[in-house]
């Protein structure tokens, strides 16, 4: 640090105080009893200030610049503008001894020998406090919460902004040690508020806000009369009886002297927000002076050391920006850092410090030996094992010990002095001379080696990393560069400041100056780019930068010299620059290029290090084909063309090297097929076919369907055609290619077909099948798209299609519900076994849903197919069988339907006559099993009732006494109960008109047969009517010997002959008398039975059965319609 004086003036009496205004434009002194306002840029007196009538002893500016105050010996206190305009003046009792300003509520603070006043623009009056002992100093603290008083006897008093006292400091000394001066540390990085006292005990201490010492007192050896900080509290101003200014830091360690003077230093100030300072003495002088920091540091490789805050060093690694302080608490003079050694020169001795560990990344020190004296040096240098002390011309080499070892004397001033390496013990140091003269110095020789001698003087110097060349910058700023074994003269630079190899690359040097940077490889242009600062380091693509007083480590990318060795082929070399730092695309630049020189080994490492797996896999391609033999370079060169997209270059190096089909492959690949066609110009069909399909196949993978359909139809792919448009849906263009295909081609035609199909136009697809005469597909077409009346002309034509049509039609009906008339088209088909097994489910199914009428019809068309079947001679009997036993089901289900509606449903249907008819047909039917779904407790609850309603009371107690062996539903038992009581009080008789009369033999037959529905005399079984169940007119018969079956069906189905008559009368003649009889019975004679209508093997009275065709539409029995002319 040192001070130099900016300007000087003298003013006629003793300066006391004096106040920066904020901005540091101007400055206000207190001189005798006036004020002094100064220019601070030059010193120049802007105005005299007159106002107090005795001398004036403080003064005070306020934060934000608007006003500022005096105090005087005559005891008042005056207010001044910025204007230099007195505005207000309020007294004390006694002579004023300082004032401040509250820095963020701008209240006046004045104090007086015996009390101080409190005063702010919004107040009228200043509200006054006593004071025990006179108040020598004041300030208050950053927040403006608390004002401290230092007192003559030396008590600090510490005050809130309403004058109460909070804290009150009683210092060892009392008034032994009047307090002069005190201030509180503007510092925003504290913690805590810190006072700063200044007493006439010669001490320095300092305080917290409640009272608690810092530290220890330090001793001054002068009376202080002035204590300031700096304007971030970094460094401490303390002057007074020793006449001068001296700077401390803000822990209090002395570090110098700002300026010596002719008398007692009364005040001294800082200009804010710099390094200015200003001085009052005692004989009216006024001293400005700039302070200059000096950068005191040391660099080895990627460690810095400086110093900071004078006593502090920060050891920075610069690739990591790790930070490290060691805190020496003296001033900090030399700093110089080698390897794991770090060297302090303290005022009074050296500290050597070494890394804990021999980790690179290692910043922890401590301290290997002190050197405890006292040395003065211009340089300082550490090795392993010395410190290098230069002074002026002589340089000495000191063990850790402080022992000097050797000395060596130059011929002129030492310029600069670096250690450039070397074993322990042995290491060599580079030195610069003002002659020009550049030296080698191993520290464990005696003798000095002269490297060579220029002209001018030497400012900076560096060695290359293989030592053999040297880069000196002189004092015309010139860099110069020599060969150190020729002594020649390389090359050489303007405008550099300073210089550095690169220490990883032998002819890489950057160098700086003019606010630049320059970098120089080889003997090619210098590459520039702005940058402030001065080089002092320069590792691989890292450049350390000292800028001001910070070092910084620039990346910069190597990518202008590697482009420069790149230009003459000088691939390796390239690399090896590359190998400092560049981009990305720097290496792929690299790796292209040294690819295209064929210097495969470099473009493989390049390649490797941008992860480039694609060109890596065309180098090892390339290595492996010359391994075998392969010498062509064009060849070669055409697959790296190619891969780097130079189509063109590399088709014309395939065809110099006589392989056209590479490059014919290869625009196929790449889909550019107009360029294919140029190349192969009018040459084999074969190959422009080829080329026309790969070129389809990519315009089909681009999703240029269109295209890719017309290139295939042109190539002859109609296949691939067909399945491109078939998958689109593009039914026109399949139309189109159907058509023009020749009958012959028949896959073609069926993938037309088949795609017509799928896309729902069964016509085309129709037309295709018979163009080609594929009538099997034609009818599975018909059936797969249901269009069953198409299907059927077809099986008309040709029969062997049968079941092709009705077996898919029958299946189809059943899927749609349509169970009976699926069951006739298995019929139809042939498929006797499946239109059995649906008749078997519909009739299941019909019966375990209570659709006993349906389960009746079900059975009768069962009976019907068995019939059927039997026309087979092999299954005759079986089937006749069946015949049989399915139309005794159905007619016993036929008559349950309506015993079930009756038990089940409210009201009934059927005449009391039906029912008991009915169930008494189905108690004589069910003699041995009972069917399913039939219920015996049913039939006979119906025949008890209805037997008791019509008279017939013995059948009815019968009935009544079978019940009481059923287990019967609940909702009966109570009928059932009742019923039987009841009973018992009827004639155990029943009614005669409900004997049944057999018409063959006219017996009466019993209610209860036991031999079932026969006569008990004759054994004929009786014919019921299927919808009353009454004992119908009929009588079996036999035919006579010589008619067949055929013959006596055809007899019974001639008409009838009519008897014709004129008249209704007829004429009865006997023996005795004549009568004359009305016949209305001759025209309702028809056609039919007088008596009966038959039907579907079942018996019915005419007029019961016209009545239900009419209610039904359609037989009762058998369901078919009365519009049906079938059989």
């Amino acid at each position: 640090m040192r001070a130099v004086l900016t300007w000087r003036d003298k003013a006629e009496q003793c300066v006391y105080d004096l106040a920066f205004k904020p901005d540091g434009t101007q400055l206000i002194l207190a001189a005798g009893n006036r004020l002094l306002v100064y220019d601070t840029s030059d010193g120049t007196l802007l105005q005299p200030l007159k106002g107090h009538k005795d001398t004036v002893y403080c003064v005070a500016y306020a934060k934000d610049g608007k006003r500022f105050a005096s105090g005087s010996a005559d005891k008042s206190v005056i207010i001044w503008t910025s204007k230099l305009e007195g505005i207000l003046k309020y007294t004390h009792n006694d002579s004023i001894q300082c004032v401040s300003y509250n820095p963020v509520t701008h209240q006046l603070a004045s104090c007086s020998s015996s009390d101080f006043g409190l005063w702010s623009p919004e107040q009228k009056s200043v509200s006054k406090h006593k004071s025990s002992s006179k108040i020598t100093c004041c300030s208050w603290t950053n927040d403006g919460q608390y004002l401290a008083l230092g007192m003559f006897s030396g008590v600090i008093s510490i005050r809130n902004r309403n004058g109460e006292e909070k804290v009150k400091i009683e210092r060892p000394g009392g008034s032994l040690s009047p307090l002069w001066s005190i201030c509180w540390s503007p510092s925003r990085e504290e913690h805590n508020d810190i006072l700063a006292v200044a007493d006439w005990g010669q001490k320095l201490s300092f305080y917290q806000l409640s009272g608690k010492q810092i530290g220890k007192d330090r001793s001054l050896n002068f009376d202080p009369c002035c204590l300031s900080y700096f304007t971030k509290g970094e460094y401490i101003l303390l002057g007074g009886s020793d006449k001068q200014v001296s700077l401390f830091t803000k822990d209090g360690v002395r570090l110098g002297t700002v300026g010596e003077q002719n008398s007692w230093v009364w005040t001294c100030k800082v200009k804010p927000d710099s390094n200015y300072v200003v001085v009052g003495c005692q004989d009216g002088t006024i001293s400005f002076y700039q302070l200059i920091f000096s950068t005191v540091h040391g660099l080895y490789k990627d460690r810095y050391a400086y110093r900071d805050s004078m006593t502090d060093v920060i050891v920075q690694h610069l690739i990591t920006e790790q930070k490290v302080r060691i805190k020496c608490k003296e001033l900090v003079k030399k700093i110089a850092i080698y390897k794991n050694r770090l060297a302090i020169q303290l005022p009074e001795k050296i500290l050597v410090y070494e890394l804990y560990s021999d980790d690179s990344l290692d910043m922890r020190y401590r301290v290997k030996e002190k050197i405890v004296r006292k040395f003065e040096c211009n340089l300082l240098v550490v090795c392993a094992d010395h410190i290098i002390l230069c002074q002026e011309k002589r340089l000495q080499c000191l063990s850790f010990s402080g022992v000097k070892e050797r000395e060596w004397q130059m011929e002129s001033l030492i310029r600069y002095i670096k250690v450039i390496g070397g074993p322990p013990g042995r290491e060599g140091l580079l030195v610069g001379l003002k002659n020009g003269q550049i030296l080698k110095i191993f520290v464990d020789s005696l003798f000095a080696i002269v490297l060579l001698k220029q002209a001018t003087a030497v400012r900076c110097l560096d060695m290359s990393a293989s030592r053999n060349k040297l880069a000196v910058v002189d004092e015309n700023d010139t860099c110069l560069v020599y060969d150190i074994h020729t002594k020649e003269l390389l090359f050489q630079e303007p405008n550099a400041n300073s210089v550095a190899w690169n220490t990883q690359c032998e002819d890489m040097l950057c160098f700086s100056g003019g606010g630049y940077l320059n970098i120089k490889a080889s003997t090619f242009p210098v590459h520039q780019q702005k940058l402030q600062g001065f080089v002092v380091g320069y590792n691989g693509s890292r450049i350390f930068c000292l800028h001001a007083f910070s070092m910084s480590a620039v990346e910069v990318p190597q990518s202008a010299p590697m482009y420069q060795y790149l230009d003459r082929k000088m691939f390796r070399e390239a690399y090896q620059i590359a190998c400092l730092g560049v981009t990305d695309t720097d290496w792929r630049e690299l790796a292209m290029e040294a690819l295209e020189g064929l210097e495969f080994e470099t473009a493989k490492k390049a390649f490797t290090r941008v992860q480039d797996l694609r060109y890596l896999e065309l180098i090892n391609s390339i290595e492996e084909r010359k391994k075998r033999g392969e010498t062509n370079n064009d060849l070669f060169l055409a697959d790296v063309f190619s891969y780097q997209g130079k189509f063109h270059e590399a088709a014309r190096l395939y065809k110099r090297s006589g392989h056209e089909n590479l490059a014919l492959d290869m625009y196929t690949d790449l889909r550019m097929f107009e360029y294919a066609k140029d190349f192969l110009g009018s040459g084999d069909p074969k190959e422009t076919k080829m080329l026309i399909t790969k070129q389809a196949d990519w315009a089909r993978n681009i999703n240029e369907p269109k295209a890719a359909v017309e290139m295939y139809i042109s190539a002859g792919e109609h296949g691939k055609a067909i399945e491109i448009s078939g998958d689109h849906g593009w039914v026109d263009t399949l139309i189109d290619i159907a058509r023009k295909l020749d009958k012959a081609e028949r896959e073609p035609l069926l993938m037309c077909a088949h795609y017509f199909k799928k896309l729902d136009n069964p016509g085309y697809a129709a037309e295709t099948y018979l163009k080609i005469g594929d009538l099997k597909s034609l009818v599975h077409l018909h059936v797969d798209t249901q269009r069953w009346d198409e299907a059927f002309a077809l099986g008309e034509k040709h029969p062997e299609f049968k079941d092709d049509i009705y077996v898919p039609y029958a299946q189809w009906l059943a899927e749609n519900d349509r169970f009976e008339e699926a069951q006739k088209a298995f019929h139809k088909a042939g498929r006797q076994g499946e239109a059995v097994r649906v008749l078997e489910q519909l009739t299941h199914n019909a019966v375990v849903e209570s659709r006993f009428n349906d389960a009746a019809y079900y059975y009768w068309m069962l009976s019907m197919q068995c019939l059927d079947i039997a026309q087979d001679p092999a299954q005759k009997d079986v089937m006749l069988g069946k015949f049989h036993h399915f139309q005794h089901l159905a007619e016993l289900y036929h008559g349950y339907h309506a015993i079930q509606r009756y038990t089940e449903e409210p009201f009934s249907f059927h005449l009391p006559e039906t029912l008991f008819n009915i169930s008494r047909f189905l108690l004589h039917s069910l003699t041995k099993d009972t069917p399913l779904g039939i219920s015996k407790v049913n039939t006979l609850f119906t025949l008890a009732k209805q037997s008791k309603a019509l008279g017939a009371y013995k059948l009815a107690r019968h009935a009544y006494d079978k019940l009481q062996g059923l287990q019967t539903p609940a909702r009966f038992q109570k009928s059932i109960e009742l019923g039987s009581l009841t009973i018992r009080s009827k004639p155990f008789q029943d009614s005669e008109e409900l004997v049944p009369l057999c018409y063959r033999c006219s017996t009466n037959n019993p209610l209860l047969n036991n031999l079932g529905n026969v006569c008990i005399n004759c054994r004929q079984p009786f014919v019921f009517s299927a919808s009353s169940y009454e004992v119908l007119h009929l009588v079996e018969f036999y035919l006579e010997e010589g008619i067949t079956d055929e013959e006596a069906v055809s007899l019974i189905d001639l008409e009838a002959p009519r008897h014709k008559r004129e008249n209704k009368w007829q004429e009865i003649a006997s023996n005795t008398s004549q009568t004359l009889r009305l016949d209305e019975t001759l025209d309702s004679m028809g056609d039919d039975d007088p008596f009966t209508a038959k039907l579907s093997f079942e018996m019915f009275h005419s007029e019961d059965y016209e009545l239900l065709v009419l209610q039904h539409t359609c037989c009762p029995y058998c369901r078919r319609r009365i519009d049906d002319p079938s059989p």
